[in-house]
């Protein structure tokens, strides 16, 4: 018999052990069948191995009674859940095909698994895989993405050319245009078409023996070249039209996005809004597919940061393009249509949160809908228009299915809190409290932050503080983040705060404005207005401090450690170090370009200030990040070695450190990797912040050597 004390203790929540954390479900996506009788969502838990994630489909019951059922089992996964109009489920796998030979590297492929329980059924492939998959909710259509190679004749000669490509192991590719590639992957020589199908055409079972009925795709856009590179391609409720983002190059290596409209029957492509102001994107079409709801977002100058608004255009070129709500200071960031078609459902981060407001197209009057501390996010509305599902996050809990009572919050203009609906996972226990943060700024402008505080922070036993900094920059600590969590630390007793300063969204235009072109301005300032008013509390150790930033985040952090010396260490990861390197080898130059002058470069590169730099720092790269490039982490790291105000001694001996992750991009997604990053970077903590040494230290993964 086991000696019962002999056992384990469990740890208190999944925050004190990384091996439980990383094994936390993940929630993401959502799907509503026609009859809203019916929720979908996607659950990424472990594979055996404990190496990589593996996504599931599961239904949830919209009424709330019944707890959730898995639909989908296998080792490669599914994803891109979408009812079609028939009631049937659509997604994307890479699992066998039962009518083709094995292949264990095969590409994704769309899957039907029948409205009436039979078994799920693949009904289009191609060499390329597809992903991409959009349905109109009134009509048995489908459209889905697959690359194309630009020499293809067809189908049956694309295929033979990725062979000969495979084959040969020829990977390179001759470019004649910008961008080459995007975040994590090399663009070309395939570029992304659409195809369209109807889905009439594998209804029914097919007879025992037979092999099942596949869809036939047509090409709608043999002629794209690169403009669908980051399509997010729509159908009308009808199943008529596609509307698409169409991106058009522009001189000096610059690009223009516009929305297209195409005529899924005969393939003819129309301009449906063209800006010269602004690029456009994010369409969604009206219950009557008559009208195109989209976001605005227009071109930024190196003294104007950009805006982003809500528009409404005719489908069919009857009505001209108009803001809506214009004097609404907020900016969309996810549209769903009412379904009586006379308001518009909007997701907008506002102070530390992304409520849902209601915009009335017959006034533009803004309301909002939900009073969650939260983002809520998939918006899908009922199909009799009265209730509203969503998936809500926060620092409070990640990602999980709601319910919104849409009637009762429009007919009283008051914000209602979402019900939680029965998901395929508890939410995990938090290992503190979360509150709210205002500091002042040296303008005088409100700056606010989230404080996340270890169980038994007090003015007793004060907790050491770190600073986080979130990326973007356009952006908000606003919404729970599996890489960036700050529950981790919480357990490990530190308090964290997420600070939103200049540039930060959800606090107005003006807000963005301050710290547009002057990124060592007011955000600067900020951080430290926040940092202050943290250390003031009593509940937390204003003599141990660190700060830690990714992306903008760790521009900032490289920043911060130029320009004082208060804090004990310094993380900073997939960072902004050089500008005048960083603007011309990103992804997306000609974005930064518009901000980035060589004016602004100078003044502002945290590089020009590398001999001030006395806080040991852990420098943090993937070497396939695009975003970033690993060119900037590399010479931080010489420049910190050789130039800074703490370099190496006549040994070669530093305080600072680089960990280096040579097959990981802008982030670090292996649930492995995703260890020892947290391992790391408590040690780096532990040995700067709070003082250890020695064996009190926490050890190192054994994996790194």
């Amino acid at each position: 018999m086991t000696d019962a004390a002999s056992e384990p203790t469990p740890p208190p929540t999944p925050f004190h052990d990384l091996d439980a954390y990383v094994a936390l479900p993940r929630m993401s996506g959502l799907a509503l069948s026609p009859d809203g009788t019916r929720l979908v969502t996607a659950v990424s838990t472990l594979d055996a191995k404990r190496t990589r994630y593996v996504t599931a489909l599961w239904e949830v019951d919209p009424a709330g009674e019944r707890p959730a059922r898995r639909l989908t089992r296998s080792a490669k996964g599914e994803s891109a859940a979408r009812f079609a109009s028939t009631g049937d489920l659509l997604f994307t796998s890479r699992r066998p095909d039962a009518d083709a030979e094995p292949d264990d590297d095969a590409p994704a492929a769309l899957w039907l698994l029948p409205a009436d329980g039979a078994e799920a059924r693949v009904v289009a492939a191609r060499r390329a895989g597809i992903d991409g998959v959009v349905v109109a909710q009134d009509a048995p259509v489908v459209v889905v993405a697959s690359d194309v190679l630009p020499s293809a004749a067809d189908d049956a000669d694309d295929e033979r050319l990725i062979g000969a490509r495979k084959d040969a192991k020829v990977s390179a590719v001759l470019h004649t245009g910008y961008p080459v590639r995007y975040w994590d992957h090399d663009l070309g020589p395939a570029t992304p078409h659409l195809f369209a199908a109807d889905l009439g055409d594998v209804a029914g079972t097919a007879e025992a023996g037979a092999a099942a009925p596949r869809l036939a795709l047509r090409d709608l856009a043999p002629d794209a070249g690169t403009a669908l590179l980051h399509q997010d391609a729509v159908l009308s409720p009808d199943g008529r039209t596609v509307v698409t983002q169409w991106i058009r190059p522009e001189a000096r290596g610059g690009q223009r996005e516009q929305l297209v409209a195409v005529d899924v029957a005969t393939g003819e492509r129309r301009v449906l809004v063209a800006d010269p102001d602004a690029d456009v994107f994010a369409p969604v079409v009206s219950p009557d597919s008559r009208r195109v709801a989209y976001a605005r977002q227009t071109r930024s100058t190196p003294a104007a940061a950009p805006q982003v608004q809500l528009w409404v255009a005719g489908l069919e070129g009857d009505a001209a393009p108009r803001r809506v709500a214009a004097d609404w200071d907020r900016w969309p960031h996810e549209i769903a249509w009412t379904r009586d078609g006379a308001g518009l459902l909007v997701g907008a981060d506002d102070l530390g949160r992304g409520p849902v407001f209601h915009v009335d197209l017959a006034t533009d009057a803004v309301t909002r809908v939900t009073a969650d501390d939260a983002v809520l996010t998939d918006l899908r509305v009922s199909p009799d228009g009265g209730t509203l599902y969503a998936m809500r996050t926060s620092y409070a809990a990640p990602a999980h299915p709601v319910r919104v009572d849409l009637a009762a919050a429009l007919a009283s203009g008051t914000p209602v809190e979402a019900v939680a609906l029965p998901a395929p996972a508890p939410l995990p226990a938090l290992p503190g409290t979360l509150t709210e943060v205002s500091a002042t700024a040296e303008d005088g402008v409100e700056v606010r932050s989230w404080l996340v505080l270890p169980e038994g922070a007090s003015a007793a036993d004060p907790a050491p503080l770190l600073l986080w900094i979130h990326g973007g920059p356009l952006g908000s600590w606003n919404a729970w983040s599996w890489r960036w969590n700050p529950w981790i630390m919480a357990a490990r007793g530190y308090a964290v705060l997420l600070p939103d300063p200049a540039l930060s969204t959800g606090y107005g235009q003006d807000f963005v404005q301050r710290g547009w072109g002057a990124w060592g301005a007011a955000p600067y300032t900020d951080l430290m207005a926040a940092t202050d008013a943290a250390v003031a509390r009593p509940d937390v150790d204003e003599t141990r401090t660190g700060a830690m930033g990714g992306s903008f985040g760790g521009y900032m952090a490289n920043w911060v450690a130029g320009h004082t010396d208060r804090f004990r260490a310094v993380v900073t990861h997939a960072s902004l170090w050089a500008l005048d390197q960083f603007g011309p080898t990103t992804d997306d130059a000609f974005y930064w370009e518009r901000e980035m002058t060589p004016e602004m470069a100078a003044e502002h590169s945290p590089h020009r200030s590398v001999e001030r730099i006395v806080t040991p720092m852990l420098v943090v790269h993937g070497d396939k990040d695009y975003r970033v490039p690993i060119g900037e982490g590399l010479r931080l790291w010489y420049e910190l070695l050789s130039r800074s105000g703490l370099p190496a001694d006549e040994d070669g001996r530093t305080p600072h450190r680089f960990l280096y992750f040579p097959d990981e991009n802008h982030w670090v997604l292996a649930p492995q990797h995703a260890k020892v990053w947290y391992q790391v970077v408590e040690a780096f903590l532990a040995e700067h912040v709070l003082g250890r040494s020695g064996d009190d230290l926490p050890p190192l993964p054994e994996v790194l050597g």
